[in-house]
């Protein structure tokens, strides 16, 4: 631990394979807890920490958090079985809310408390709940609500993530919001349907829009109050970024929903095999600009792909080909009209971890590799590199 007072930024793992965590669940349920709590403890200047849990943690693990004065970046992600090791909201949203100079914050698979969610107990989907959680004490801010819905009561907060999470709580649309976001990006439940994800999204993007500049977007956008210029909820949506997880049927009539924010930039990802559809359904949304005239999408400067690698995918040399023209037809559309266009292409990663990308994010030396208008090969593109 000599060191440990040195340490700026640190990306922990305590996913064990199966037989491991019986064993230590058995002998010593309280291991992990107690060597995590030691850790931080002993790493009063963290600014990026990294939590990537098997589980939930004892509520000891909250105390730190307090004193982390340096602490910006906090990243805490469920890397378990949700059904058999899930992470409660209650003691995830204290974690947040304790510490004191938090501006960005991502998180990944947490799961709901009975406690905030009574409503979803034995009701399909089934969706997980967590239980035994009430003795988390309350938060000198946000008292007993520790429900997901809080973490917009954090003054601090710049940046939230929350991916492979149900967002169905009711609260999104009531809760004082004191925090003023500037980015926002959501995933959605696996439990639920897509229609549902999409109204958690939109009652959350009308809650703290107004102060968003760039936003994430995995579901549809169908009401149309987002499309006006004098009532959107998001006035000051600059970067728009749509995930490879987005219906692709659903890019145009989104776009359309969205005209009312003053978007610049729109990057799409996708994988290989959507490379055709996606840059298809973008030649859709730019001949309804063209349509449209020049005050629909007038802030709008440049689109840009990018192609996140599918282990599972394999082409020959025809689909390949009709990839690449797909691409050019987006990329001479963009060109006709003005706009830039980049398409980035990811390449397998040489020596991945077996805990996965850190996310704490690349190396420094990491660089990527682009496609211009008018270049033809795709150049490849590293994904994150791993840490620790």
């Amino acid at each position: 631990m000599i060191y440990c007072h040195h340490i700026q930024e640190l990306d922990v793992c305590t996913r064990m394979d199966e037989t491991d965590a019986q064993q230590v669940a058995l002998l010593h349920p309280r291991a992990a807890s107690d060597a995590i709590l030691s850790l931080l403890i002993a790493s009063p200047r963290l600014m990026k920490l990294a939590l990537r849990m098997a589980g939930s943690f004892d509520k000891s693990i909250i105390t730190p958090f307090a004193y982390f004065q340096e602490l910006r970046f906090l990243t805490i992600t469920n890397c378990g079985e949700e059904e058999h090791s899930p992470l409660s909201e209650r003691l995830v949203v204290s974690i947040a809310a304790t510490t004191p100079g938090l501006e960005q914050l991502s998180l990944d698979k947490i799961t709901r408390s009975k406690l905030h969610a009574p409503e979803l107990e034995g009701v399909y989907p089934f969706v997980p709940l967590v239980t035994g959680d009430d003795d988390i004490p309350d938060h000198p801010l946000l008292g007993s609500d520790l429900s997901l819905p809080s973490l917009l009561r954090i003054p601090t907060l710049k940046k939230l993530i929350i991916r492979d999470t149900h967002l169905g709580d009711s609260k999104w649309a009531t809760i004082p919001v004191a925090c003023r976001l500037e980015v926002l990006d959501l995933g959605s439940c696996y439990h639920e349907t897509e229609e549902f994800n999409a109204i958690c999204t939109e009652r959350i993007m009308a809650a703290v829009g107004p102060t968003v500049d760039e936003f994430s977007l995995t579901t549809s956008v169908s009401d149309t109050v987002f499309a006006t210029p004098s009532v959107t909820p998001l006035p000051r949506l600059r970067k728009l970024h749509i995930t490879p997880f987005f219906p692709v049927d659903s890019v145009v009539d989104t776009m359309s929903n969205l005209a009312g924010s003053p978007i610049e930039t729109l990057s799409m990802q996708c994988y290989e095999d959507d490379v055709v559809d996606v840059c298809s359904a973008l030649e859709d949304f730019l001949s309804m600009r063209v349509e449209r005239g020049p005050e629909f999408y007038d802030k709008l400067t440049r689109i840009d792909v990018s192609v996140a690698a599918n282990d599972h995918f394999t082409s020959d040399a025809e689909e390949q080909e009709e990839r690449l023209e797909a691409t050019k037809r987006l990329q001479d559309f963009c060109r006709d009209l003005q706009l830039a266009s980049v398409v980035a292409k990811a390449v397998p990663e040489s020596c991945p971890s077996i805990h996965g990308p850190s996310p704490l994010g690349p190396p420094r030396s990491s660089t990527i590799g682009t496609l211009e208008c008018g270049d033809k090969p795709m150049a490849p593109a590293p994904r994150r590199a791993n840490t620790l």
